[in-house]
């Protein structure tokens, strides 16, 4: 339900009166281009029926969405940023808060991007990938940081133009990549989607892209009129594949919906030249399937989909290479993809690397990078920190793995155009097989001596035991099993006669060790004349009120555990002794401690212990347990270790 209607709409509907009939025949045709994802001329006619003063929910929707599918999240974010000020929120669909959550990550106002992350899982009612990434995004946040400034000589190729220059693939020396500019001389045709010139395949000398803006049109039957991206050829120079429109016999097929997808094609090398071009088996008239790669035996093609079975707008997908054909196409499932955007995969060894906008990012699309293990399975995706990944869209990573020089494309500030492709050198690797070790030291709690037989039992999350540990004469008790970094694990240390502690480690993001300290209780506590019943129980801090005397709760818990032990001997005589820090007059803080140290005497025996048993002093300042007097500058822990209560056993 709309709150309100503004004047000038009430206005315009007195004057015009049949506005509201002009404004639905502007919108149809619009519609029309709209359910085409051919949004430019959207926009046009959206805006002009929104400026003659017709507003409904719809045609906010529909302003905001041609705006974000075309990447124009600044003019995005004024008509979803009126969709859920003037509409209520009940009336919205839940993908408008996803898309309204991902706008704001793109134009950089992360907080307001978290708050409708958080509404948009809430609606949805389920915990998607999105909402697990956005969990634990602090953690991703360092390790962005951790992953930053690992290259040098970050330069953009002379090879860019004022239009779109994208993609990047060496081989024999030959840099292939994706342009928009137009050098041809027939009439200029441009995509509805963008605007600009359809793309062409284009080569330049690998070995001069930094000062060199000559290139040339890849040779062979590849150009069709429409658009030809992203090129990866198999190491023998035989076979190429490209992305390129829907097209038969040089015509453009449709999908139900009278619009153009994109497939994957295969090229063979004929006398110099790429011929024999073949769509391959898994296209469909009815999605898009682009941007291939080959991983490092050739014997798998990546690539990206938004074919049904996917979990966002676009999966990365995989198929096997078969002697004579292809494989079905296996999604690479929600620890990849994500809700948004998953595309332009790379593969180098066993690393693939992405592009993504639909995790915790710097901006836009950023890429991303994941180790493949030996049995298909995917590691710890990490993002691969600045200046690669910045506030707009980074894509289409490429990196030489003997030299460690790489590529990448981007529409960041200061190019020359549209996309611009940049070179740089690695200084400083990722390190993708993130492992820790775990240290295990059990001490007692009485003593503080470490305990040399004990055993420590490790598991997961769910229980299952990943390992255990017993030692005789070393003080640590190691697991050197290469755990995966950011997984929790349960440690379970135990020995006869002490209770059994277990503690939860969650491992960091980053290779290393791990130490933890586990502290068993004897099930007996040894004590003796002069001991501290607070040390010897291990009790928590005696809290009181500022300024009050008056035994809390939570004091009262660890009081009723000195009663106990009073109770269970009962010759037992004890001092207590209350003490402050230094804050505040000598002779204020005497009285503080007096009167604290009484209504701990005065709760034991309103509890049952005689009177006689017990004696009690406040000591104010006076015994200050580090050098935090008068005048000293102290945090407010170390404040915290004088202000302390005392049960010192002065009979037995």
């Amino acid at each position: 339900m709309k709150k309100g209607l503004s004047l000038m709409t009430l206005l315009f509907a007195l004057v015009l009166g049949n506005i509201n009939s002009y404004a639905q025949t502007g919108l149809n045709p619009a519609n029309k281009d709209y359910d085409r994802w051919a949004y430019i001329n959207a926009i046009d006619l959206y805006e002009k029926v929104y400026k003659r003063g017709y507003s409904n929910q719809e045609l906010v929707e529909k302003l905001g969405n041609a705006y974000y599918f075309n990447a124009r999240y600044g003019q995005a974010e004024t008509y979803y940023q009126k969709l859920f000020s003037e509409y209520e929120s009940a009336d919205i669909s839940s993908e408008y808060f996803y898309r309204y959550a991902h706008t704001l990550q793109n134009i950089g106002n992360e907080a307001d991007a978290k708050r409708y992350y958080d509404l948009f899982i809430k609606k949805t009612g389920e915990q998607t990938e999105i909402s697990k990434i956005r969990k634990n995004e602090e953690e991703l946040q360092k390790q962005i940081e951790q992953n930053s400034n690992r290259i040098d000589s970050l330069t953009n190729l002379a090879i860019n133009t004022p239009y779109a220059d994208y993609g990047a693939y060496v081989h024999n020396n030959l840099f292939y990549y994706t342009s928009a500019k137009d050098t041809s001389n027939f009439a200029k045709k441009t995509h509805a989607w963008t605007g600009e010139s359809f793309t062409n395949l284009y080569t330049a000398d690998a070995a001069n892209l930094e000062t060199d803006s000559k290139s040339k049109k890849i040779k062979g039957k590849v150009k069709s009129k429409f658009n030809e991206a992203s090129a990866v050829i198999t190491r023998d120079g035989s076979t190429m594949y490209f992305t390129r429109n829907n097209i038969l016999n040089g015509k453009r097929r449709f999908d139900n919906k009278k619009s153009t997808k994109l497939k994957i094609y295969r090229a063979e090398m004929v006398d110099g030249k790429w011929s024999n071009i073949i769509d391959l088996p898994f296209n469909s008239d009815q999605f898009n399937t682009a941007h291939p790669a080959l991983s490092a035996d050739e014997k798998t093609l990546y690539f990206s989909s938004d074919r049904p079975g996917g979990f966002g707008q676009a999966d990365l997908w995989k198929v096997s290479v078969l002697e004579n054909g292809y494989g079905t196409p296996e999604n690479l499932g929600e620890g990849i993809n994500t809700e948004a955007r998953e595309t332009f995969p790379f593969i180098v060894d066993d690393e693939l690397y992405y592009s993504s906008n639909g995790r915790v990012g710097l901006g836009g699309l950023d890429i991303y990078a994941v180790k493949i293990k030996t049995d298909g399975s995917f590691g710890d995706v990490q993002n691969i920190g600045a200046p690669l990944n910045s506030a707009d869209d980074d894509f289409a990573y490429y990196i030489d793995k003997s030299s460690r020089k790489g590529f990448f494309s981007s529409n960041r500030e200061g190019g020359k155009g549209n996309d611009d492709i940049y070179s740089f050198v690695e200084v400083r690797p990722l390190l993708l097989d993130c492992n820790q070790n775990l240290h295990i030291k059990v001490v007692d709690a009485t003593t503080n001596e470490l305990i040399y037989d004990a055993t420590v039992t490790l598991v997961d999350e769910l229980y299952n035991e990943k390992g255990k540990s017993t030692q005789y004469a070393d003080p640590t008790y190691a697991f050197n099993h290469s755990y995966e970094c950011g997984d929790s694990y349960h440690i379970k240390a135990e020995k006869e006669g002490y209770i059994t502690n277990e503690v939860m480690v969650i491992l960091p993001n980053e290779s290393g060790l791990t130490e933890k300290t586990i502290v068993l209780e004897p099930e007996k506590i040894p004590f003796k004349e002069g001991d501290d019943l607070f040390k010897v129980l291990n009790l928590n801090p005696i809290y009181f009120d500022l300024d009050k005397d008056n035994i809390r709760p939570d004091a009262a818990l660890e009081l009723a555990k000195v009663f106990a032990v009073l109770e269970e001997y009962p010759n037992m005589e004890i001092d207590i002794r209350s003490h402050t820090d230094s804050r505040a007059s000598h002779k204020y803080n005497e009285n503080l401690s007096s009167r604290r140290a009484k209504s701990t005497a005065e709760w034991l025996i309103s509890n049952g212990i005689n009177r006689s048993r017990l004696t009690w002093k406040g000591y104010g300042e006076t015994q200050l347990i580090n050098g935090c007097s008068d005048g000293v500058d102290c945090t407010e822990q170390e404040h915290q270790m004088n202000r302390r209560s005392e049960f010192i056993i002065v009979k037995m």
